[in-house]
């Protein structure tokens, strides 16, 4: 990351007047100080902890999210998994580089592994009573629900919920969480 970060000095240097340059820089500077040069990033008394799935999973321990025992947790962990299988499908298609293959994947997709992968989730959801795992609210259902915007644009489904209805409900009960909804209601709203 210093030669990174050492490149990002040259390169400054170089392009005094590009605004890109100064945010390069910025950036590196900012991801040295993270465990792995990315983010998230908790700091939990002044450690700083990364990656975003076992932050999660602390958040859910600390917060009575998890499982009751190591099978529990088992059973959360494969949801939260699949959940994230589906999106690096989505993802593989959403980066290729080339745009004619980029759309005979997408097609191969919507065909072969959207709908089994889309339909295997909604049966997960359903016989948890609304929820991803465990028939109640566990950390699997904010990781999905802070996933569920990010899946629509990377699948193409701008009506995933629609298409899926069952998908509303882990949502509604995430969003509805008062504390989350004090939260959200004063954050800057963004779109991507």
């Amino acid at each position: 990351m210093a030669l990174m970060y050492s490149s990002a000095v040259v390169y400054i240097r170089e392009e005094q007047n590009n605004l890109s340059a100064v945010l390069l820089i910025l950036t590196f500077s900012f991801l040295i100080d993270t465990p792995f040069g990315q983010m998230p990033v908790l700091e939990i008394d002044g450690k700083k902890y990364a990656q975003s799935l076992a932050i999660s999973r602390y958040l859910g321990r600390k917060y009575g999210l998890a499982g009751n025992d190591i099978e529990e947790d088992f059973e959360i962990d494969q949801i939260v998994d699949f959940v994230n299988d589906i999106r690096a499908s989505a993802a593989s298609v959403e980066y290729e580089q080339d745009a004619a293959n980029k759309e005979v994947k997408h097609e191969e997709n919507m065909k072969n592994k959207y709908p089994f992968q889309l339909n295997k989730l909604s049966e997960i959801i359903t016989k948890n009573n609304g929820f991803l795992a465990l028939g109640r609210l566990t950390w699997a259902d904010f990781v999905f629900v802070g996933m569920f915007d990010y899946l629509k644009k990377m699948l193409r489904m701008p009506d995933l919920e629609e298409q899926y209805p069952i998908f509303k409900k882990p949502i509604e009960t995430v969003l509805s969480n008062p504390k989350l909804k004090a939260y959200l209601d004063s954050a800057p709203k963004k779109e991507f």
